[in-house]
């Protein structure tokens, strides 16, 4: 089976937990006998291609006829590109990005014939123009290459796969790893729903990371519940979970690792950790990552007097995360919406204790692992005083966490995702 598949980003380039997944889930869909392509906008030829052909859109041409172009067209969005579209971002970045009005506006379809564009590889100002750029040379793309399915990651790529789709009338899966409701809460960005709403209605399945996405896509986006399957996340084996690091600090180390975003909800972290100190001395809270509360977050710590027990990192990635992880004592994903959450596995595979929100997809496949509702900062700081204070607890969360997370491996959610793939070919 030959698969085409449309992300954004591949290590080792990576802004989120996407690029995590989707290195992943290539990886067990090799070992399932699926030969893949993996089209992201820009290649650096530094990505491992032990599972996958690495394909760069900005390398492609266009060389469809004016039929096709006018057709494609009549279907690609423009927008004035603000913040919420803007899914991982420096606090610098979002500065800058927020204080411009940056218009892709009606860009004249003839000058895209038989050209190349240039993409930033990642998620600027000119978000939406490379979107569209990007799903013009989906449609070359398809061309060149023979396969049996298309598989389009997250809503950057969905307009790709439909072009890919239109181009070849291959069967298409959409993989959806978040929805605008998990980024944006109920102040969603219109245009982004309507990209993933049509994604979704063009798609032959849909496959979800979480029953919790799965409800969203049904109840928010109108989705016939009958091709929306729930595939969860796994944790990648590859790479050995332990290393020794020098603490340089006696105290117990909490960490928060992800964007420092509404969605991620680091503010309950900050008062979970507020009362813990005030129970818990021995206690040092980590906020590692970026993004637009970031500043906010500092400015909350040096408010309630805890800034000499509280260190922010800025964003992590590759052996970092693991660094972190192994100075860690427990590991707090406080997320006001999570699809799913990679991490808490990441950190359990560390034998680190970890506390989850109730509103996350991991939570679905987690029994080992403290649940609590990401506003309860009470419960919150109980569930991180309680593994800190008594050992017992985190020895027997490390013991049976240990075990639980083995069996999550991204071998068995690629057998499952292959099945998908077999279904959509039969439709």
């Amino acid at each position: 089976m030959k698969v085409l598949m449309f992300g954004w980003e591949f290590p080792p380039h990576v802004a989120g937990g996407l690029a995590t997944a989707c290195f992943g889930l290539t990886r067990g869909l090799a070992k399932c006998g699926v030969d893949m392509t993996f089209v992201v906008p820009k290649a650096y030829g530094d990505e491992d291609q032990s599972a996958t052909r690495i394909v760069g859109a900005e390398d492609v041409t266009f060389d469809g006829s004016q039929t096709d172009l006018e057709e494609l067209w009549k279907h690609l969005v423009y927008v004035e590109a603000g913040s919420n579209l803007l899914p991982y971002l420096s606090p610098e970045e979002y500065e800058n990005i927020t204080s411009d009005t940056v218009r892709d506006g009606a860009i004249s379809h003839t000058s895209h014939y038989n050209r190349r564009f240039t993409f930033s590889g990642g998620y600027g100002k000119n978000l939406m123009s490379e979107v569209a750029h990007y799903a013009l040379l989906a449609h070359t793309i398809a061309k060149q290459h023979e396969f049996d399915v298309i598989h389009a990651h997250d809503w950057l790529t969905y307009m790709a796969g439909i072009s890919a789709k239109r181009a070849s009338g291959k069967p298409l899966v959409i993989h959806v790893h978040a929805t605008e409701f998990d980024r944006s809460g109920e102040n969603v960005n219109q245009v982004v729903f309507d990209i993933e709403r049509r994604g979704m209605q063009e798609a032959d399945l849909v496959i979800t990371v979480s029953n919790l996405t799965r409800n969203i896509v049904i109840s928010r986006y109108g989705i016939d519940p009958a091709k929306v399957i729930t595939v969860h996340n796994a944790v990648d084996f590859s790479a050995s979970a332990f290393e020794n690091v020098e603490r340089g600090t006696d105290e117990k180390i909490v960490t928060f690792l992800g964007r420092i975003t509404y969605q991620k909800g680091p503010d309950y972290f900050i008062e979970a950790a507020y009362k813990v100190l005030k129970r818990y001395d021995n206690a040092r809270f980590v906020m590692a990552g970026s993004g637009d509360m970031l500043n906010r977050m500092i400015r909350r710590v040096a408010k309630l007097g805890i800034a000499d027990k509280f260190n922010f990192t800025g964003f992590l990635k590759g052996a970092d995360v693991q660094h972190m992880f192994a100075l860690s004592d427990v590991y707090v994903m406080p997320s006001v919406s999570e699809p799913f959450g990679i991490s808490p596995l990441e950190a359990m595979r560390s034998h680190v204790p970890t506390i989850i929100s109730k509103q996350s997809g991991v939570a679905e496949v987690l029994k080992h692992a403290v649940k609590v509702d990401f506003w309860d900062v009470d419960a919150m700081a109980d569930a991180i005083y309680g593994i800190l204070q008594y050992p017992a607890l985190t020895k027997m969360f490390i013991h049976y966490g240990d075990r639980e997370v083995d069996s999550l491996k991204w071998d068995k959610a690629a057998l499952k995702v292959k099945q998908v793939y077999e279904r959509a070919i039969t439709i």
